[in-house]
């Protein structure tokens, strides 16, 4: 990490104070006068609908016995409820630094909140008639952080959609791959006439998204111009020869030229590629993954796979490049996988690239103007010390070029749980996941894109989704639009915050050298910033791992410990030397004083403590506190009262 120029000392910025609920509660008044006010219209809305009706609970129930007791029981349980949940985490304080979590933006808390009531179930228009159209919008206003293009007007225009979290989006990405990569062999084999259809399955397979979606668009062109007999007729016939239709097994069973096609992703990807392999069928043993170089994809070592499988005329679905790790916060060259791609390209294997921004999607607003364009790196820099390399810049550049994107809400989005997204750059494509369910979707096919899509549940893994979370989401991103002016506040001020402590832990492994060595094993790339430790005198990982759990004891959650008693909030995770890579590994072991020799089957990895940087008040201005600060003063005690040895293992 390479340094420019310092900031400008940063300006109290009252508009972020308005933001949270806050570390002390400090805006109650304004969430209450919020939730007091919508609620009284909620009731005032369900008041006059029908007014004419009667009320059909009469004053007289609320005196009655069985009312009353009814009452009594709820208010016991939920003040049973109210009690065990201060056994929660405390992520709104900047204490606490552990997980991706911290405090909820009050626009999107209140809007959640505002929307329950009213219960809109965003599978279709008729049960939620105004979030599918707010969670539509989401998508575009996600589609214009990334750089896709976000006008329906357009033909290729973006699509997205929200779902549980990371893990469902980047499920929805291979389903979307793997039905636009196998359609062009469903038409060949239903031997579909007078369509320019590529000659053999190989071709067929490997076609470029662009080439897909075209394929695809004139199969529809060609299906509306026959008479409706032919046409049911011809589309009973694609349909029986999709991948769709005749499963994973049948499908490559009845294509013998084409192998399972792999999954290429670093070896840092989340564990929800696995999981998304074997719901689809394809299975774990075509997931491939890849090494890094400094805890990011080896983007030289993508390429020589893919030139090895084109020479060797295995296909690959997708290639995942990942946009700040869950573990280490780290982005991969976004840039270097497409390069990837083009190498492919040449040797005819074509794939799609997908982009898991689960964690470091939000980031884009740094670097997004108010008009959508790309800042240029010198203007981003201006505003940090180190952030962000010519590496970082280039990736988040490179966005606008990918397939599809992973981006989490509930993230850096500052949103409750359960709001992830998907988008993909081109949304004709997602005609091939449509699914009809009689008594839910109607109407026949309808090209303007918002009507379109207000039948999202055609499309999506889910058959209910909550539209108060697509009200949460939309709302923030119009209280605070997605560019550096607006949303790009939080991650600034939190980006800072990262360089700050980045800073404090290199003094801070000066400060206890005589006791501890301490290290950054990796540069951050996020709000991100990982600390690896050993006792003067330890040469084991072990040794060196049992220092760190006793260390994590002191920051890690416990329900039967009153939340008070913890100064600090932490979290833990471990570097394996196939995911660091042995040049890497010797690095970091080297300035531990650790012996390699040391990993054994039951050490076979380096327990570290991860920071996640996400709290905008880590720097409290207004009296003059940097946690920051706190934390390190509460390390070195922790580790002076642990004796700064390593136990006996």
């Amino acid at each position: 990490m390479s340094a420019h120029d310092a900031p400008p000392p940063e300006p109290r910025d009252h508009a972020l104070d308005a933001c949270f609920l806050g570390p002390y509660g400090e805006n109650n008044a304004l969430l209450e006068k919020i939730l007091v006010e919508f609620l009284r219209d909620h009731v005032y809305w369900r008041r006059n609908f029908h007014p004419e009706d009667p009320p059909a609970i009469g004053t007289a129930a609320a005196l009655h016995p069985d009312y009353l007791a009814f009452e009594a029981r709820m208010r016991r349980e939920l003040h049973q409820l109210s009690a065990v949940l201060k056994k929660s985490v405390p992520f709104h304080s900047p204490r606490y630094i552990g997980h991706m979590a911290s405090d909820l933006l009050l626009p999107g808390l209140a809007a959640q909140m505002l929307t329950l009531p009213y219960n809109p179930n965003n599978v279709t228009e008729d049960v939620a008639p105004v979030t599918v159209d707010m969670e539509v919008q989401v998508g575009l206003q996600l589609a214009r952080m990334l750089g896709y293009p976000h006008d329906p007007a357009q033909p290729a225009c973006a699509f997205g959609h929200l779902t549980s979290g990371g893990t469902l989006a980047n499920y929805q990405a291979l389903r979307l791959a793997l039905a636009l990569k196998a359609f062009p062999l469903a038409l060949r084999a239903a031997q579909v006439p007078d369509l320019d259809l590529p000659a053999d399955d190989w071709s067929a397979f490997n076609l470029s998204h662009a080439q897909g979606i075209a394929l695809l668009e004139a199969w529809q062109s060609w299906l509306a111009a026959q008479s409706p007999t032919q046409r049911a007729d011809w589309l009973a016939r694609v349909e029986r020869e999709r991948i769709e239709q005749r499963g994973i097994a049948g499908f490559f069973t009845a294509h013998p030229q084409l192998g399972v096609p792999r999954v290429l992703a670093p070896i840092t990807a989340h564990y929800s590629w696995s999981k998304g392999l074997k719901l689809l069928g394809l299975g774990r043993d075509q997931l491939e993954l890849l090494p890094t170089r400094g805890m990011r994809l080896d983007a030289d070592a993508l390429t020589e796979r893919v030139e090895q499988l084109a020479r060797e005329r295995t296909p690959v679905l997708m290639a995942v490049a990942v946009l700040g790790s869950t573990e280490y916060g780290t982005i991969d060259p976004v840039d270097g996988v497409l390069a990837a791609r083009e190498r492919g390209r040449a040797l005819c294997l074509d794939f799609a690239v997908h982009v898991d921004a689960a964690w470091g999607g939000y980031l884009a607003t740094l670097f997004r103007n108010e008009d959508g364009s790309l800042r240029r790196r010198e203007e981003v820099a201006r505003e940090f010390s180190y952030f962000p390399s010519p590496p970082i810049h280039r990736a988040f550049e490179a966005l606008a070029h990918t397939d599809s994107v992973t981006v989490d809400p509930h993230k850096l989005g500052y949103l409750p749980f359960g709001s992830g997204a998907f988008v993909c750059r081109d949304h004709r494509a997602v005609a091939l996941l449509g699914e009809r369910a009689d008594y839910v979707f109607h109407g026949g096919e309808r090209q303007d894109y918002m009507k379109r899509y207000r039948g999202l549940g055609q499309f999506v893994p889910e058959g209910s989704k909550p539209g108060a979370a697509a009200a949460a989401v939309y709302v923030v991103h119009k209280v605070l639009p997605l560019d550096h002016v607006h949303f790009g506040h939080l991650p600034r001020t939190t980006v800072r915050a990262t360089e700050i402590f980045y800073d404090r832990a290199r003094r801070f492994t000066q400060d206890i050298s005589a006791r501890m060595r301490v290290r950054v094993p990796f540069e951050p790339d996020s709000n991100l910033v990982c600390l690896a430790f050993n006792p003067h005198g330890n040469t084991t990982v072990a040794g060196a791992n049992a220092f760190v759990r006793r260390l994590y004891e002191e920051l890690r959650t416990d329900p039967n410990h009153p939340l008070q008693l913890k100064e600090f909030f932490g979290s833990i995770t471990s570097l394996r030397p196939e995911l660091v890579g042995a040049a890497q590994t010797a690095s970091i072991l080297g300035d531990l004083g650790l012996d390699p020799a040391s990993f054994d089957a039951d050490s076979d990895r380096l327990l570290i403590l991860r920071h996640t940087l996400m709290n905008p008040y880590l720097i409290d201005r207004e009296n003059d506190i940097s946690y920051i600060e706190l934390y390190f003063d509460f390390l070195a005690r922790s580790i002076d009262a642990l004796g700064g040895a390593a136990p006996a293992v």
